[in-house]
């Protein structure tokens, strides 16, 4: 029985350039000169580094520890010494650099000890924490930690498992690639999912345009001791967004704010799955994966390559640079970004490297005003308004960004691509997030300070107040052993001998304080201070007339 496919709003259809990339099998990079592995590869807080410079390592070696609930391990990619623990350029827009931990390799490629993980006859959550000391995240893009996307949660179960193979961005071919030359390996990680997931179905959703991928994973498919099936969707760009494709395959829609899980759907990339067959089946954590390099380049290709190899190494892979190389995407044309320089590394969210030239990626027109065409509206699969949150984030009013749902957007470049004006509306959208991240960072900021200082007022306050009591309780003392009073006069005596102390205190400040030079001050202030003292002789008259009573 064909399964029924549904529709999801939007969508565009650009070129796709994926056969320049697909008429090689995958190729094995070599090992690199210089490994460097960023700390920060996952959603969440890096990992803590664990090693010291000038340390040997073996490959597979935790380096760096994950800090935090959600963050993950890293580890060395072979084995050599530890060279450096120090900020070095990273992929990202913004051409900044981050904590990384550089090795030079020895060439023996030695591993560490290690062997498959017996999960069926593992506590749930110590294997969900074995899973995050094996740097599991995920490779579909977002890099987040997996151990907690395996958590069934309350329910103790989700009773579909989604593997992602739709790859519906240009160019990116890795995913295609892996599924079919290593569609097997594939599917063993979907059997350690749905074990952990307790899931009744397990759903592979293809693109239409990968028909050798679709034919290994139905032979692969056919083999399994479980039910899989292998559905092909139409080729649509974003059809291979999470979201999207649980639209497609199952036709719930995951709520705005939520995650996939409160429909029953957990959805993981082919890429993870085989990264987690890796770590469960044989003990290896992931150190290495594959890698689109395509575009502007003599041989276009597909490579297994090991985390924290410079991207300049695995771009000569694919022969000399061409003269007319203009720049490099990490990523795809609709949602990857442009690096600043090749000497970053390789991280796990590194499906692609895109080598431009004006031939191919002409420099667009400069933009022109909005025309309210809606044309970004019709597009988004994600069913907002872009036009209204172009305006909102363009005047920084970040309030109405929110309350148009800007956190639901995928940033797939939908809008930007349709167009008319060739608005950079995706950047604006960016550029609105991070704003918001950092005000969000700095309230809570300022409220710690504020915890704290309230907590220190209050402290201050409270041994105040033991102190006098204590003072008050000597006094108390002292009398009833000098005087046969009653309880009552007793306390009325401390009473007083408190009041007492005090009097002499603030006479031995005013004593002890610098005379005040009344000589020069204008006739204003002369009367100010006078009925400044007036007031307090007041004051010292009726606490004399206290202590007296």
């Amino acid at each position: 029985m064909t399964r029924q496919l549904y529709e999801f709003n939007g969508g565009v259809h650009p070129e796709e350039h994926k056969h320049a990339s697909t008429s090689r099998q995958i190729g094995m990079a070599p090992l690199p000169r210089t490994l460097i592995v960023s700390l920060r590869q996952h959603i969440g807080q890096p990992a803590k580094p664990i090693v010291t410079v000038g340390e040997q390592v073996l490959k597979g070696q935790m380096i760096g520890q994950a800090e935090g609930y959600v963050s993950v391990a890293v580890h060395a990619p072979t084995s050599g010494t530890v060279t450096a623990i120090a900020g070095h350029a990273v992929a990202h827009p913004s051409g900044l650099t981050d904590l990384c931990i550089t090795i030079a390799p020895d060439g023996a490629d030695r591993w560490i000890e290690h062997s498959a993980l017996d999960y069926r006859n593992m506590d749930p959550s110590h294997l969900r924490n074995q899973l995050r000391d094996l740097g599991i995240a995920g490779l579909g893009g977002a890099v987040f930690p997996s151990f907690i996307k395996l958590n069934p949660g309350a329910t103790q179960k989700v009773p579909t498992l989604i593997l992602n193979g739709g790859e519906c961005e240009p160019w990116i071919t890795c995913d295609d690639m892996l599924m079919r030359e290593r569609a097997a390996e594939i599917l063993a990680g979907a059997a350690v999912m749905r074990y952990m997931l307790h899931s009744d179905e397990v759903l592979v959703g293809i693109e239409d345009n990968k028909p050798e991928a679709i034919a290994a994973m139905q032979a692969a498919a056919s083999q399994c001791d479980f039910p899989v099936e292998v559905v092909t969707v139409p080729t649509l760009y974003p059809g291979g967004g999470a979201k999207q494709l649980i639209k497609t395959l199952t036709g719930k829609e995951v709520p705005s704010g939520g995650r996939s899980t409160d429909v029953g759907v957990a959805t993981f990339n082919v890429g993870t799955a085989y990264a987690l067959h890796r770590a469960v089946n044989h003990g290896e954590p992931l150190i290495s994966r594959i890698v689109t390099v395509t575009g502007n380049v003599h041989r276009p290709q597909n490579f297994e390559v090991l985390i924290g190899t410079p991207l300049a190494e695995l771009v000569r892979l694919t022969g000399a640079t061409r003269d007319d190389t203009s720049g490099y995407v990490m990523g795809g044309p609709m949602m990857g970004f442009d690096l600043i320089s090749t000497d970053v590394p390789v991280v796990k969210a590194t499906n692609c490297i895109l080598v431009k030239s004006q031939a191919l990626f002409p420099p667009p027109p400069p933009a022109m005003p909005c025309i309210r065409c809606t044309r970004c509206a019709q597009a988004c699969p994600a069913d907002l308004q872009p036009q209204e949150l172009y305006w909102f984030a363009r005047a920084k009013n970040f309030g109405k960004t929110q309350e148009y749902h800007l956190f639901d957007c995928i940033e797939c470049g939908c809008c930007s691509y349709v167009c008319p004006s060739h608005i950079p509306l995706v950047q604006y959208y960016r550029y609105a997030k991070s704003e918001i991240w950092a005000k969000e960072k700095d309230k809570k900021a300022a409220d710690l300070a504020r915890e704290r200082h309230e907590f220190r007022q209050l402290r201050i306050e409270r041994e105040q107040q033991e102190r006098a009591a204590k003072l008050a309780l000597k006094a108390s003392a002292k009398l009833a052993e000098t005087s046969p009073e009653s309880p009552d006069d007793a306390a009325n005596a401390a009473k007083k001998a408190a009041i007492q102390a005090a009097l002499a205190r603030a006479k031995e400040k005013k004593e002890g304080a610098t005379p005040r030079n009344v000589e020069n001050l204008p006739p204003e202030k002369l009367q100010e201070i006078a009925e400044i003292e007036a007031r307090r002789a007041k004051i010292r008259a009726m606490a004399k007339d206290a202590v007296e009573k």
